[in-house]
Order: C-alpha cells, then structure tokens, then sequence
C-alpha cells in the first residue's frame, strides 16, 4: 500500500512539475508572417524575424517562440496570433474574404506590423484601403508611445538600409482610438534584423532596428500601458 502511495504521490509531483515547466519555460506566443497574393515576395527575409524574437526574449522579457508561423490572410487561425509580419518588395492583392478577415482580426485586438523593404507602400495602402476604406495611413508623431517603450527614439524610426536618400516614416491605422497596423517606409528595420552577413549593415543599426523592432513588439502587446 505505501508503495502505491509513494508511485502517486511521485507521479502527481511530476505532473504539476511538467505542468510548471510548461508554464514557465515554453513559449505563450507566436508571431506569424502574412502571406499574401499578387506576387510580391512575401517570403524575403527568412532570419529577421527569429533573430528579432531573440532579442525580444533576451532584453524586454518576452516569450515568444523564437520561430515564426506562416499564416494566409483567409485563414481562421490567424486570430491565434496576437501579431502579424507582413514584409516584400513587390505587389499584394487581398479579396474581398481576406480583406473581411484581416478587419476582423484587426478591429477584435490584432496588430499587423508592415516593413516595407522598398516598393511596398504603393501596394501595401491600396490593399488597407480594403480593410478599412474608412480610414487612412497617417504618420505618428515622435512623440508616439510605440517610439518611448523599452528603447527611446526621440526623432521617430531610424534609418537602417539606405534606397533613395528620404527619410524615415512611420505610418499607422488607428481604429477608434488604437493602432491596430504599423507600416516603416524609408527604414526597412527588416534588413536590420537578419543575420548579419546579409547585408553586412554596421552593429550600430543591426542595435537600432533590434531595439526598435522590441519596441513595435512591446508596443502591440501592451498599447500606451507600457513605457519606459
């Protein structure tokens, strides 16, 4: 009988054990990549976003799974995402059913991050005007909380990987009175996060479109609750 006993007894604290570990250690979220119709290169930048998620685990103590999901913008499990990577160089479509998803998944607490590798916006701001014909891309001011989280950035987004000379921008959509879709134009913070050999960018910006990128992050996660 005490046997019996000591083999439940040690079975019910490896459960709860498990279930600690389970608790404490294994990632809560994950963020996905948006693929999307048109032939745009939805795929580019294969290592940004795990390198970025690594630095988020690593310095704003997140606990993200450090590799990313790749969800459809028709898709119903995109609502298990509580943030979207939408990335590319080139054209985007959304139907009417994606377009009507991406508004439910938007307007019911999700985030849409867009970086705009160069030649998105166009693309990228037609395809929005689907999801909310209502609403328009306007430029966060610097002083914008998603600039002020972990990381300050008094003069807005930092230029990472130069195209043609302009400066930064960071874009936004905000539906009654919360950003739910970020956009950087002229920073391309993407190339800034993937592995350095890539793009052979100097450690200075590679830490700034990290520290940025944990910010947009901190930002989606938290809203205006979460300053430094």
């Amino acid at each position: 009988m005490n046997r019996v006993f000591r083999i439940r007894h040690f079975v019910f604290l490896l459960t709860l054990a498990l279930l600690f570990y389970s608790l404490t250690f294994s990632p809560t979220y994950q963020i996905a990549r948006l693929k999307y119709n048109g032939g745009g290169d939805w795929y580019v930048s294969p290592t940004a976003l795990s390198n970025l998620i690594r630095f988020c685990n690593k310095n704003i103590g997140t606990n993200l799974n450090e590799e990313e999901a790749m969800v459809e913008a028709s898709a119903k499990d995109i609502f298990n995402y509580p943030l979207l990577y939408m990335t590319g160089h080139g054209n985007i479509i959304f139907n009417q059913q994606e377009a009507t998803n991406l508004r439910n998944y938007l307007t019911g607490g999700g985030f849409l991050l867009i970086n705009d590798s160069y030649g998105l916006k166009s693309f990228a701001t037609r395809e929005m005007k689907k999801i909310f014909p209502e609403l328009e891309f306007i430029e966060l001011p610097f002083d914008h909380p998603l600039y002020h989280q972990k990381f300050d950035f008094p003069n807005g987004l930092p230029k990472i990987h130069e195209h043609d000379g302009k400066s930064p921008q960071g874009l936004g959509i905000i539906y009654n009175g919360r950003l739910v879709c970020f956009m950087d134009i002229e920073s391309d913070i993407g190339d800034g996060w993937e592995d350095p050999e890539i793009h052979n960018d100097p450690e200075e910006k590679r830490t700034q479109a990290f520290k940025m990128g944990a910010n947009i992050i901190q930002y989606a996660f938290m809203g205006d609750g979460m300053k430094r």
